[in-house]
């Protein structure tokens, strides 16, 4: 497809705004989805090609979070394996239904969200120095895990939220390191959506290029600040971002 100039610069700028707020916190994808809607793109290939810059962003993000320590790895496989059940499966959904069927997931969760974080912060956030349970530890995390793979594999916007509940919420991970946990999850069951999208022939590759390459600079952004910025400055970034995920989520189509 012949793409302007105009849709260059939007998919860049929407990329690298997506990035940083995918990587801190979630719901970045309710920006790009109709930035490329914008541009024609039916909804289910928006859907599809809109995954080749949340791969690629969060394979960056990844990177740098390990560079800096902040990776926790010694629970990384059995967090990975009941995020990859669900996404396997919400890929499948995704291929063959449309994704306004999960609309009222999206809103519901990022409003009950806002209202954990304005009742009870500790519970996204959790206190310093709280040592963090191992997945054995906490069956009920697996749950969280398995619907935010389904839910990310079927349409991706807002999946960092239910990730965030489940890995700070259950866990107790520290914001920094659920982000890094998050990337990792969110790039596990990505890639095996996009493989299924592309199998299927729904991925546009120059505009979901394009759109990657502003993804992957708004992610070094994000870990740059992630890593040098004060816990409670990260849980305010993260409730705004709430609060503008749920108005977004009132339009999502």
């Amino acid at each position: 497809m012949d793409i302007g100039i105009e849709f260059i610069a939007l998919l860049l700028a929407t990329g690298l705004v997506a990035g940083v707020i995918n990587t801190l916190a979630g719901g970045g994808s309710n920006l790009t989805l109709p930035a490329l809607m914008v541009m024609g793109l039916p909804a289910d290939i928006a859907n599809a090609t809109n995954r080749i810059g949340v791969a690629l962003q969060n394979l960056v993000a990844m990177r740098g979070f390990h560079q800096h320590d902040k990776l926790p790895t010694d629970d990384l496989v059995p967090v990975l394996i009941p995020t990859l059940f669900g996404g396997v499966l919400g890929a499948i959904a995704a291929s063959y239904a449309p994704a306004y069927l999960l609309k009222p997931l999206l809103l519901g969760m990022m409003l009950s969200m806002t209202v954990i974080m304005l009742v009870r912060p500790g519970i996204i956030s959790p206190p310093a120095g709280t040592v963090p349970f191992k997945m054995k530890e906490r069956p009920s995390a697996w749950w969280w895990l398995a619907v935010a793979g389904f839910y990310g594999g079927f349409v991706q916007a807002g999946v960092g939220f239910i990730l965030i509940t489940a890995l700070a919420g259950s866990l107790r991970y520290d914001l920094v390191r659920t982000n890094a946990l998050k990337v990792v999850c969110t790039l596990a069951f990505t890639v095996l959506a996009l493989g299924l999208f592309i199998a299927r022939g729904q991925v546009l590759w120059v505009p979901g290029l394009i759109l990657a390459c502003g993804t992957m600079v708004g992610a070094q952004i994000a870990v740059k600040f992630a890593i040098s910025a004060k816990p409670e400055t990260l849980k305010w970034f993260l409730f705004v971002m709430t609060l503008c995920g749920s108005v977004a989520a009132l339009y999502f189509e």
